[in-house]
């Protein structure tokens, strides 16, 4: 009997037959490539060596993992995509609040989201000239520039320099994560944040192996964390697949001699119905307000920076409660019960047991809080786990693989498969599972 769930190796030849996947996939990978080659191009003016310590350890390690080793490196990606995402934070936001917004979103159709998506990126632009500007200030301050000491006067020509090269680059990664979204395959902006961490595995490794070498942890405390990543990783998974099936009936109805109508079907309320975006937003969210701390050495602005680092209880706080607002916000942006409960009621289906109407919208809203509350709990343990479990066993230099680039990298995976199942399957092939 034939293995209905055993993986193919035969997908890999059909990826490239079926007409239009073989020139998303390559257009993502050119896009990725050229991302990659830009993070090795260095902002002109800087102290390498200052850089690299900078940004190599703590929060600046983080933001790092985000761009992809750029920050580490002070290259023309250096502020990454988070200037965009905290921009799209923002305008989802917006439009929960702002009526004209939100009409523009549920009923302005490809022209309302096309008015939503260049407000995006004027505000993108905004948030990018003022974060790069107190990077080239903050820079200065740290006597990080070549030829411009921290205690003469401003370097008025290399902050002008340093703000229009690291807008540019931010409005170039803006511009791939949007053309990978609508040409590539997957959502742009998290495949470039999934190939940032990626890069950074053997900078992982090979720390962690000189630490081993050097005697400040072990190869059975560097086996014991990476068990717990696996554990992670099926528990990740089974928090973004899990879904609750509500099942729907649809009414029989009779033209002519015939009955038609009658199906069952069912709705599916994932667990995580956002996806890897909540994870996405609450880090970046963290990371916006916390990097002037890292050029600021007093002041309140410097303890808020100290108290949101990696690993610091106010941290863990903060993002469990951030994980639990996007997750619910999320839910409410993609499944509302009342305009599910009308569309049933519109074309003769019902929940078995629940009238159609109000008394089914009510259900449904009791069903998504339910869920959305489980997924959330769910997901801000996931997160914990990492943090106690590096600091039980003693090792950080894995540090960069805790909980919120697991997360985006197994969403990220999930939903980069399932969009190439389903490609493969619209064009009458297998698919990866047959």
């Amino acid at each position: 009997m034939r293995n209905n769930s055993a993986l193919r190796p035969e997908v890999l030849a059909d990826l490239f037959k079926a007409s239009g996947l073989r020139e998303k996939i390559l257009f993502t990978l050119m896009m990725i490539f050229i991302f990659r080659l830009g993070v090795h191009v260095p902002v002109p003016g800087l102290d390498p060596s200052k850089i690299s310590a900078l940004f190599n350890q703590g929060l600046g390690g983080l933001i790092d993992m985000f761009s992809g080793g750029a920050l580490s490196k002070f290259s023309l990606f250096a502020m990454g995509i988070i200037p965009y995402i905290n921009s799209s934070i923002i305008v989802q936001l917006m439009t929960s609040v702002i009526p004209k917004l939100e009409e523009l979103q549920k009923e302005g159709g490809e022209a309302g989201r096309k008015q939503i998506a260049q407000l995006t990126r004027y505000l993108t632009i905004i948030l990018g000239t003022l974060q790069s500007t107190g990077l080239a200030i903050g820079l200065w301050r740290m006597d990080a520039v070549i030829g411009a000491p921290a205690a003469g006067a401003p370097p008025v020509m290399f902050i002008i320099n340093t703000v229009i090269t690291l807008l540019a680059g931010t409005v170039f990664i803006m511009w791939m994560g949007e053309q990978i979204t609508e040409k590539g395959l997957g959502n742009g902006a998290s495949i470039l944040i999934f190939v940032g961490i990626l890069s950074r595995f053997p900078s992982y490794f090979s720390n962690t192996a000189e630490s081993v070498k050097a005697g400040a942890t072990n190869w059975f405390a560097v086996g014991l964390l990476l068990l717990v990543f696996m554990a992670l990783i099926v528990a990740i998974i089974f928090a973004s697949e899990g879904a609750r099936k509500i099942p729907v009936q649809s009414a029989k109805r009779q033209v002519g001699n015939k009955m038609y109508g009658g199906r069952s079907t069912y709705l599916p309320f994932r667990i995580n119905q956002g996806g890897v975006m909540p994870i996405i937003f609450a880090s970046s969210v963290l990371l916006f307000p916390s990097t002037l701390g890292q050029f600021v050495k007093t002041g309140w602005i410097k303890v808020v920076s100290d108290a949101l680092s990696p690993g610091k209880l106010l941290y863990s706080v903060l993002y469990c409660l951030l994980i639990f607002f996007f997750t619910f916000f999320y839910a409410s942006l993609t499944m509302n019960p009342i305009d599910i409960a009308n569309n049933l009621k519109r074309y003769g289906s019902f929940i078995p047991g629940y009238r159609p109407g109000r008394p089914t919208a009510e259900y449904l809203e009791m069903i998504l809080n339910r869920i959305t509350l489980l997924g959330a709990f769910f997901i801000s343990l996931i997160a914990l786990v990492p943090m106690v479990a590096e600091k039980v066993l003693g090792v950080t230099t894995l540090q960069g693989l805790g909980s919120t680039a697991l997360l985006i990298m197994v969403g990220v995976a999930i939903d980069l498969f399932n969009q190439l199942q389903t490609h493969l399957l619209s064009r009458q092939y297998d698919g990866f599972v047959k």
